[in-house]
């Protein structure tokens, strides 16, 4: 399989006599596999597209949380325009480039599917770029969000788009392998409804990227 970042990659299947994690375990090792594979230098996809929507919502007196972040990248982008940032991972082999590459920037470790090491209504935003693809336990991960979040304070989200014509032409397999990281297609319509089912209030969704009926990416907003 091909990972977000282009490396061939595979998810190993839990052993069934393994009895220290299971499939969270066998995701964990899958991750600081993947980051421990990496080659130093990363470009990051669609970075242009994916700035540009960071910058037009985020405001300097901001305490923003770059969840997912990896190497940094987007943490140091925020750095540069905010008072507070917080990186976190759930993969300590990512966390540990970003604080070779960003020294100084505050970079945390959180559980797979377990609580945000964060006390609740801490932040003005959550920046999620193509991360809530690859959360197994999407209702905890929303509701840990949620709860970081400040009233008023704004989600921020990117990920794949999956237009029906796309997979109508291309099939479920060329977006969903079976043992790949993407545990879930979005189109514009779905992910508006699962934000607006977790209680976040004026949710805009927009594709961009590609041409109309096709686009990449989804650009997601919502208030707590």
């Amino acid at each position: 399989m091909s990972s977000r970042f282009g490396q061939e990659l595979t998810l190993q299947p839990a052993d069934p006599a393994d009895r220290s994690g299971g499939y969270g375990h066998a995701v964990r090792d899958y991750y600081e596999d993947l980051w421990g594979r990496l080659p130093a230098e990363l470009s990051v996809p669609d970075l242009r597209l994916r700035r540009d929507f960071l910058g037009a919502e985020v405001r300097a007196g901001d305490r923003v949380l770059d969840l997912g972040c990896g190497a940094g990248a987007f943490t140091a982008i925020l750095a540069a325009r905010c008072t507070s940032v917080i990186g976190i991972d759930v993969a300590e082999a990512a966390l540990q480039r970003a604080r070779a590459e960003h020294p100084g920037l505050d970079f945390r470790l959180a559980p797979l599917d377990g609580d945000l090491p964060l006390e609740d209504s801490s932040l003005d935003v959550v920046w999620a770029s193509e991360v809530i693809e690859h959360v197994s336990d999407t209702a905890r991960w929303l509701s840990e969000v949620r709860r970081v979040l400040a009233p008023r304070g704004r989600l921020l989200l990117t990920t794949p788009d999956h237009p029906r014509l796309a997979l109508a032409l291309r099939g479920i397999e060329r977006y969903s392998e079976p043992l790949g990281d993407h545990l879930h297609l979005y189109t514009r319509r779905s992910l508006a409804e699962l934000l607006d089912e977790f209680g976040f209030g004026g949710v805009v969704v927009r594709g961009v990227g590609g041409v109309p009926g096709w686009r990449r990416m989804l650009l997601a907003r919502g208030e707590r």
